[in-house]
């Protein structure tokens, strides 16, 4: 048997320590994850309690279409049913749009470091993967489009940006779709959507009418908590859509996550709530980095990227030995630096009170 060449130099994800694990490794009753910005307060009361009436009927395939949140989802965002794709979380959208436009002797652009799926989907399909440094947790923007030729299908853009958290202003936005040629679908990644409190930040689905090479992802694993049951869906005009089917699996997302994102949808005030707490701790946060000296890119997601006087491996390793799992920046290619994310007031008082004494421990 022999598999793709370029599946033998790539690594398969690898997750971050478990709960278990941790809890094993160093004797601890309690761990805190605070490494992949999942949300602090769960997921909405109302799925909660009804999800034990959900979990019926598994003999059955899931419905294919989507019509309940497909019908749902169209409502709350104000675009046509037909304007929309469904995915086991967002990630899943990626793969489809790869495997859509992406071959061999064709090209993609994106940001590094962002949202990691976009370069492995791409390799698999055999595309040249094109890669622009951030500058100062930015999108080099001018340079992205720089690089564009006539075998590039997809530019992809996250923001707020994984895993810098800062986003992109309308006026930029506007400006880069502008000068995009038809040929390249531009992918705005808006996984962090809910959490942004930016007064300049795009609106996106206003002008999906308006690009017929434009395509928004969203996800109902961050802000509302459905990470688990991995449902995402992506936004684009009808014809674009109508591209992308073929290359989606018949059953992609389950009877249980369409039925619990309907139910989310719904409870408004638990996404409410989980935005206002994350703008509180995550200024509370922000305060600390400027009393300890630490600069921070400015997030509009619910994490945090700090850079440290030390190899975020270091504090990785320390904060876990306390009871805290990060994500260390030397993974994710901003070496001096974790990503944090955003959780509960006590727990965040707790993890800066060990951050505090790591730093003035003297150790590096």
């Amino acid at each position: 048997m022999k598999a793709k060449d370029i599946l033998k130099t790539m690594k398969p994800y690898k997750p971050g320590k478990g709960i278990e694990e941790v809890k094993k490794e160093f004797g601890l009753e309690r761990i805190v994850k605070l490494a992949s910005n999942e949300n602090p307060n769960g997921f909405s009361p109302k799925v909660k309690e009804e999800l034990p009436k959900l979990i019926s009927k598994l003999e059955i395939y899931p419905d294919g279409y989507a019509a309940a949140i497909r019908k749902k989802v169209a409502e709350f965002i104000s675009v046509d049913e037909e304007q929309l794709i469904f995915g086991n979380g967002s990630d899943e959208v990626v793969q489809i749009i790869c495997r859509t436009f992406l071959e061999p002797g064709s090209n993609t652009i994106m940001a590094t470091p962002t949202f990691p799926q976009y370069r492995h989907n791409a390799l698999i399909e055999g595309a040249e993967v094109r890669e622009v440094p951030l500058v100062e947790g930015h999108h080099d923007l001018e340079e992205m489009l720089s690089q564009i030729d006539s075998e590039t299908r997809v530019l992809w853009i996250c923001t707020p940006n994984n895993p810098t958290g800062v986003h992109i202003n309308e006026t930029t936005l506007k400006s880069v779709l502008d000068r995009v040629p038809d040929h390249v679908l531009v992918v705005l990644d808006e996984a962090y959507f809910e959490y942004v409190e930016a007064d300049d930040f795009f609106d996106s689905l206003s002008v999906i009418d308006q690009y017929s090479n434009l395509m928004v992802l969203r996800t109902f694993s961050k802000a509302y908590g459905l990470a688990g049951l991995r449902i995402g869906y992506g936004v684009a005009q009808n014809n674009l859509i109508q591209l992308l089917e073929p290359a989606r699996e018949p059953f992609n997302t389950s009877t249980v996550a369409q039925a619990a994102a309907i139910l989310a949808l719904d409870d408004q005030d638990f996404i409410e709530k989980s935005f206002e707490e994350n703008i509180n701790n995550k200024k509370a946060l922000m305060e600390f980095c400027e009393e300890q000296g630490l600069t921070y890119f400015d997030s509009q997601a619910n994490f945090l990227l700090i850079h440290l006087p030390m190899s975020g491996d270091e504090m990785f390793e320390y904060l876990l030995s306390k009871g805290f799992i990060v994500r260390s920046g030397e993974a994710l290619g901003l070496p001096n630096s974790i990503r944090l994310t955003v959780g509960k007031k006590e727990d965040m008082q707790r993890i800066q009170e060990e951050m505090k004494i790591k730093l003035n421990s003297g150790a590096r």
